[in-house]
């Protein structure tokens, strides 16, 4: 198999919101949601259904022109608490992976596959894996785009929605391109668009016709990134900025369950994943937090802060019990369970307290 130069995986959830309010309330599944304001109110769409689009509802028109397109449509008040929740837990499945993830949105990211690839595992096998591991754990689907650069990735998740995966590599790009409507192109917006309809331009296969110096004097300094882009000369790295403040592991259960021993014994099997990956990386955390969603999808983290920092399985585990009393586990059935850890510090400096980690420990 040919090297690529790089390998990018672009993963995008299907309609975020709008999936999570239909993920914890059944009673939405399969029926047109709005998330957003009222639609008596001056408010917008913040995210809608597929089934709220195929009535022609999209994100950002007032939530008035979405009821009148959509009468039957569910109006949904956001709950931007929660979505930051699963977006955290969708992050840290990238990170368990790699660090080279750059985060875009609540609901996307880049992440360079790179250093995963090999003669046994592809591209693919790394993005069917993520979008696997998204599904069992948080209930939602994601789409993923597979390329050698961050625009083509970014728009194979766009065009292989919902829950799509499309690899594409050098050798396909050219013809993709050419046959790419310019409402495709990531980076062009209703007003461009128009623009480039006035000059003839429809297709990738258009696009090429103009060169650099021709589209700047069109464009504006955007005409040299569409010049790049039309000609795959688009090659931005990944580029991490998260500061990882914890790292943690979560495990959504087949079957509700109200057996503590069986918590313990599944939360022993969460402890050894982390140590694993906190030796990986070299670090230790003074603070360890216990994640419960119960049967309801009600969620509660309780937590406690060491003297020591701490990395091992065993000084995890010691924590749980006491951790497991602070809540209704067992008196209530439980649907998820998991283990963060926090105030992270460098391994070989932890016995000092020293060295907090910033993004130069992880990029």
């Amino acid at each position: 198999m040919e090297r690529w130069k790089r390998y990018i995986i672009h993963v995008d959830m299907d309609a975020f919101y709008a999936s999570v309010e239909q993920r914890d309330h059944p009673e939405l599944r399969g029926k047109p949601v709005i998330v957003g304001g009222d639609p008596g109110s001056r408010g917008v769409v913040a995210a809608c259904s597929y089934e709220a689009r195929d009535f022609g509802v999209r994100s950002a028109m007032p939530s008035s022109r979405a009821c009148r397109f959509c009468p039957e449509a569910i109006f949904v008040h956001p709950r931007f608490d929660v979505y930051r929740g699963v977006s955290d837990q969708i992050m840290e499945i990238f990170h368990d992976m790699t660090d080279l993830v750059e985060p875009m949105s609540l609901d996307e990211a880049f992440i360079d596959a790179g250093d995963l690839v090999d003669d046994v595992t592809g591209p693919r096998d790394i993005a069917l894996r993520l979008k696997e591991r998204i599904l069992k754990e948080t209930g939602l689907t994601a789409s993923a785009g597979v390329s050698f650069n961050k625009f083509l990735a970014k728009v194979c998740s766009g065009i292989y929605k919902p829950d799509g995966l499309k690899v594409l590599g050098p050798e396909e790009a050219d013809r993709f391109i050419d046959d790419l409507p310019i409402r495709k192109f990531y980076g062009v917006g209703e007003v461009t668009e128009k623009k480039m309809i006035e000059h003839g331009i429809l297709t990738g296969r258009d696009l090429k016709k103009f060169s650099r110096p021709e589209l700047v004097r069109m464009f504006g300094r955007h005409g040299a990134y569409y010049h790049d882009i039309a000609h795959n000369l688009e090659d931005s790295p990944v580029i991490p900025f998260r500061e990882r403040r914890s790292i943690g592991s979560e495990r959504t259960l087949g079957n509700d369950i109200d057996d503590r021993d069986e918590m313990v014994d599944i939360l022993s099997s969460i402890a050894g994943k982390l140590e694993r990956l906190m030796k990986k990386r070299d670090i230790r955390g003074r603070t360890v937090t216990l994640k419960i969603r119960y049967f309801d999808f009600c969620r509660i983290n309780r937590s406690i802060t060491l003297k020591e920092a701490v990395s091992d399985a065993d000084s995890i585990m010691k924590q749980i019990p006491e951790l497991l009393h602070r809540t209704q586990a067992g008196r209530s059935k439980v649907r998820l369970l998991g283990i963060a850890v926090s105030n992270l510090v460098n391994g070989d400096l932890s016995h000092r307290g020293l060295i907090q980690l910033t993004l130069d420990h992880f990029g």
